[in-house]
């Protein structure tokens, strides 16, 4: 089995590559740093599994997933991340996702994640998997419902503390864009203000106290 690993934390990559070949005998691995040398990667060596962060330095897990499936759309994608919120989790699964398990999960959950999706199996942890079925976390705001895939990423990191210019390396666009994106969602969400905006993220549960502060901007 080929897996490849995208992760911008080297340490975290090379102690998960050891992890997992020691319980599966015959694992190949890969690590990568970036979205980008993720995508560049998968087209050369065509992973079984492709185990991808969320954070990523360059594009966000979101739009890696995205992409890797519109032109791979066997690319067996297990998402593996500290954000467990479930509109991530949902996100993730909406782009294609066919695995989501937290940084926190126990080892064996981790390789069993690893050929479940190897398999084209689903797996999703769980803990997840019970939060996700009895749906205990607070009601997604109405308002946040409507919200496509780009603008609910756009909200995440913004929400978390990413800078303008931050939020457009990530996706690959101009500041401009997310700019218009932001005031978009000012209007649709209905809200007058960045801070306001940010407010309602962590009121929905988009984004947890304790997360990188967010900047305020009027």
């Amino acid at each position: 089995m080929k897996l490849m690993i995208v992760d911008d934390h080297p340490v975290v990559r090379q102690g998960i590559a050891n992890l997992l070949r020691s319980m599966m005998p015959g694992l190949t691995v890969a690590e990568v740093a970036t979205g980008q040398e993720a995508v560049a990667e998968y087209a050369r060596w065509h992973p079984d599994v492709v185990l991808l962060d969320m954070g990523l330095p360059d594009i966000s897990g979101l739009e890696v997933g995205r992409r890797l499936r519109q032109r791979w759309r066997g690319a067996a994608l297990l998402f593996f991340t500290m954000h467990d919120e479930l509109p991530m989790v949902r996100q993730a699964l909406a782009v294609g996702g066919l695995g989501f398990v937290s940084k926190s999960c126990a080892p064996e959950a981790l390789a069993e994640a690893v050929r479940r999706v190897a398999a084209g199996q689903p797996y999703i942890e769980h803990p997840i998997a019970t939060r996700l079925a009895m749906n205990r976390e607070r009601p997604l705001d109405h308002r946040l419902r409507d919200l496509t895939q780009r603008e609910l990423e756009v909200l995440l990191m913004y929400a978390r503390g990413d800078s303008i210019q931050t939020i457009a390396g990530r996706l690959c666009v101009s500041g401009k864009t997310v700019s218009n994106h932001l005031a978009m969602l000012k209007g649709k969400l209905q809200v007058a203000s960045s801070v306001a905006l940010v407010h309602l993220a962590v009121d929905a549960g988009l984004v947890r106290y304790g997360q990188r502060a967010p900047e305020r901007r009027a």
